[in-house]
Formats: structure tokens, C-alpha cells, sequence
């Protein structure tokens, strides 16, 4: 299946979280969309893994995203080796994506550095000819790929972003699409610990970052994402 746009997420939610409203107005607009979680969030103090599989496959029917696939990686523990890389190189190749999306750069979650370090990596080996891979079942080789773009969401750091998305007409779906991790996000008749994400304050900061970076370029939301180099436009329209 070709892909316009692959998303990597080291947990469930991650991408939802970072770049749930771009992904919904992407799909609006005909593109296809995928996404990527290298873990299955078995460390989070709340839920469970089997509870993050089942709110994961509810996002991404929200979203309506083209696929979503879990590489189940060791939440935590989870490096930028080889054998990582060749898991993120398959899955590239697979989908052929144009753009890439993946987490912050830097990010109070260890894994969060770590999964946008090893997608990054991983995208650019994908193009490399020498590399093979194969998929499960099938004898030949995977053709090589190369993403266009790798593009960082924001998570939680407030990270300047390179560039935003107008997303004004869609933060209801991306706000949809978080709280199907019931098991995650605030919820006043849960019994489970309290985490930085559980608040209510944590859901209100994520509307009110959006709401922020869209004051700023004028539009009611926006989501920001940091680039790995220039980002070019063909057409002067590009930049209204």
C-alpha cells in the first residue's frame, strides 16, 4: 500500500497527541495515511497493553487512518541499533510514504528522543540500495525508499516550531481521537495513580497550545512541527 504519509509514534497516543489534527485534515483532503507505534505503552502506570491495543485501533478508526501497525518494541528499553532500524526500514518500504512524521526531538519521555532519533536514522538508510529487507511470506527484496520529508510533532515541551498547520477546522476530531485512551487521560471516576498526563490540566494544554500557535499566524488552530532542513515551496502561494 502506498502511503502519502507514514506517522511514527513511540507509544499509542503519541501521534494522536503531536499530530492528531493534521493527520485528520490530510485524510480529509484525499491523502492516505498511516501510522506506526514502535511500543505498546506497557510501562504507563495506567491500563494496560492489551487496553492500549484496543484504544489504539479506536483512534485510528476516528482518524481514519489507511493502516496502523504496532512493532512492539520494549517500552523504555528500546535503542537506535541495527536491529531497530531494520524494523523501521521494513515498514518505509512497505508503505512508501512522501512525508514521515515522527516524535519530538527532545522531550521529557526518554523514549521520545530516542524513537525520533531512530525513525530519522532509519528513513535515510531506507534509501540505501545495499540494505535488503524482506516482508514476512514473501522471497524478493524490498524495493529501497526514501521519505521526501521527516517532520517532528511538538509534544511535551514547548518546542518552537519550524513550521504550523492550520488545523482550525479539525481539533475536535484530534480531541476525539486522544480521549479514546480513556485508560491514559483525565478521568475523575478512575481509581488508578494520578500521571503528568492524567490532569485535566494536561488535556486543556493541548487545545490551548493550538490554540496559541494559531493566534500567531492568524488562524484559531494550528499544530507545529520542526524540520531536519529547509523547507522549500514551488509556488508563492505556498506561503500564505
Amino acid at each position: 500500500m502506498k502511503l502519502d504519509i507514514l506517522a511514527f509514534g513511540a507509544h499509542p497516543d503519541d501521534v494522536e497527541l503531536g499530530a492528531g489534527a493534521t493527520i485528520a485534515k490530510a485524510i480529509a483532503s484525499g491523502k492516505k495515511v498511516g501510522i506506526i507505534d514502535l511500543t505498546r505503552g506497557e510501562l504507563g502506570t495506567r491500563g494496560s497493553a492489551e487496553i492500549r491495543d484496543n484504544e489504539a485501533a479506536a483512534a485510528a478508526k476516528i482518524l481514519g487512518v489507511s493502516a496502523r501497525e504496532n512493532l512492539g518494541f520494549a517500552d523504555g528499553f528500546f535503542i537506535n541499533d541495527k536491529e531497530h532500524q531494520l524494523q523501521i526500514i521494513k515498514m518505509v518500504r512497505k508503505y512508501r510514504p512522501d512525508i514521515v512524521l515522527c516524535n519530538a526531538i527532545d522531550d521529557r519521555h526518554i523514549d521520545h528522543g530516542k524513537g525520533s532519533n531512530l525513525v530519522s536514522d532509519a528513513c535515510f538508510l531506507s534509501g540505501l540500495i545495499k540494505i535488503e529487507t524482506q516482508v514476512e511470506g514473501e522471497e524478493a527484496n524490498q524495493a529501497q525508499w526514501r521519505p521526501k520529508v521527516v517532520y517532528h510533532y511538538i509534544q511535551w515541551k514547548n518546542i518552537e516550531p519550524d513550521f504550523v498547520v492550520d488545523v482550525s477546522e479539525f481539533i475536535e476530531k484530534k480531541t476525539e481521537a486522544i480521549l479514546a485512551y480513556s485508560s491514559q487521560f483525565h478521568d475523575p471516576t478512575s481509581k488508578e495513580p494520578e500521571t503528568p498526563i492524567s490532569s485535566r490540566n494536561f488535556i486543556e494544554s493541548v487545545n490551548y497550545r493550538a490554540k496559541d500557535l494559531g493566534r500567531l499566524v492568524g488562524v484559531e488552530y494550528a499544530e507545529g512541527f520542526t524540520t531536519e532542513r529547509f523547507v522549500a515551496v514551488s509556488n508563492i502561494d505556498d506561503l500564505i
